[in-house]
């Protein structure tokens, strides 16, 4: 069984879209409650065939990528240069020691870009060497000169519109683009191009339609709309979990170690606020609960870190096409006292997830000694989940 090509990614992002309009650059604009850029990386970075993803950013963006992203996984950003061509190649030049067997280029405009097209771009790359997703066009498209005269119809039959994620071997395409640096070529508008002008055979395979660039500013409005319809069954869920104290020195609460005088007592580690928000996203998915997914009768759980469960619940909502709009728990205990350690809280959450940290909340409170909490023999927490969902689902 041959073993599976080692992937990479290069997301584009150093230019400025200025025909966006206003707002700074499009692609930390937000849209569907997330930046574009993130939109754009996400699927790479969840990707299982994609070991790197390798960003290329405006050195003046820096602060705007690093906020933007800051849930995701990926290598240092590359500087960007003038054109689009300059970028992609820093972006190779910043994955060479990586060694990957593939590179997947795509525009970080370009926010839309699903799992299936990534896989069927791997496999494209994987099968000839370069390959570009093209959709068919649909309307006739006319040649005009520079007086406005109709010069030529193409045959329509035989037109594509390309789009990226882009497909290539890495070593040949890093050879190509430091030809064209060579040679003071720098007019190359896409990588299919640099590849074509090198003497490789460019193949294409099914893109997206979807898979839409952001370019102006109805591209945005239109977008958004479309997102909106496509997103609109809203569902929550709820959740709940308690674990008691044992011996031990720190508990994990809501993936963070806080020090105390006792431990979890429990399969895995124990993580009550993480365990009531899993069971809150499959409930709102109508998918069981933690324990039919994770059962403690199994023995690969015991001592498990609890975000893992949390990641699984989220991919869970991302392959029926949906996204997690809030997260919402509250701790329910007399100590360890929450409120220093809330923020750090919601920031572990969001970096699980991927989910802004504007659309995480932890909540704490006491239940006024009463009961097992108010002796202090464990904590409980509940949890809340709002998710969206394709109608069609």
């Amino acid at each position: 069984m041959p073993k599976p090509p080692r992937t990479a990614a290069i997301l584009v992002a150093a230019g400025r879209g200025l025909r966006a309009g206003a707002g700074g650059p499009k692609q930390y604009r937000m849209i569907g409650g997330q930046t574009v850029i993130f939109r754009a990386m996400e699927p790479f970075c969840r990707h299982p065939q994609v070991f790197a993803v390798q960003p290329v950013v405006n050195p003046d963006d820096t602060a705007l990528f690093t906020d933007a992203v800051r849930a995701l996984r990926h290598a240092p950003p590359a500087h960007g240069g003038a054109t689009r061509q300059t970028s992609v190649h820093a972006g190779l030049e910043a994955l060479a020691p990586e060694r990957p067997d593939i590179v997947l280029i795509h525009d970080a405009a370009r926010p839309f870009v699903s799992a299936d097209l990534i896989s069927r771009a791997i496999e494209a790359a994987g099968r000839t060497g370069a390959a570009v997703p093209a959709i068919p066009v649909t309307d006739t498209i006319k040649l005009v000169g520079e007086t406005g005269d109709v010069e030529a119809t193409p045959e329509r039959a035989r037109l594509r519109i390309a789009q990226t994620p882009q497909a290539f071997r890495f070593d040949v395409i890093l050879d190509a683009h430091r030809r064209a640096a060579h040679d003071g070529r720098s007019d190359f508008t896409d990588d299919a191009a640099i590849a074509e002008w090198a003497g490789l055979t460019v193949m294409t395979f099914e893109g997206d339609p979807a898979n839409m660039k952001l370019t102006t500013p109805e591209d945005f409005v239109r977008e958004e709309a479309r997102l909106a319809a496509s997103l609109g069954d809203i569902r929550t869920g709820t959740g709940y979990d308690v674990h008691a104290f044992g011996d031990g020195d720190h508990l994990m609460i809501c993936g963070v170690r806080v020090p105390h005088t006792k431990a979890f007592l429990a399969h895995s580690d124990g993580d009550v606020g993480l365990h009531a928000l899993v069971d809150a996203i499959l409930g709102a998915l109508a998918d069981g609960d933690i324990g039919s997914h994770f059962p403690p009768s199994d023995p690969q759980w015991k001592g498990a870190a609890s975000d893992r469960f949390l990641k699984y619940a989220v991919d869970r909502v991302t392959a029926r096409g949906g996204r997690i709009a809030n997260l919402e728990v509250t701790l329910i205990c007399e100590r360890p006292k929450i409120g220093p350690l809330r923020d750090v809280m919601r920031a572990r959450i969001s970096e699980i997830t991927g989910l802004s940290i504007s659309r995480v909340a932890v909540k704490a409170t006491t239940s006024e000694r009463l009961g097992f909490t108010g002796r202090e023999e464990g904590i409980a927490a509940t949890a809340c989940a709002t998710i969206r969902l394709p109608w069609n689902d």
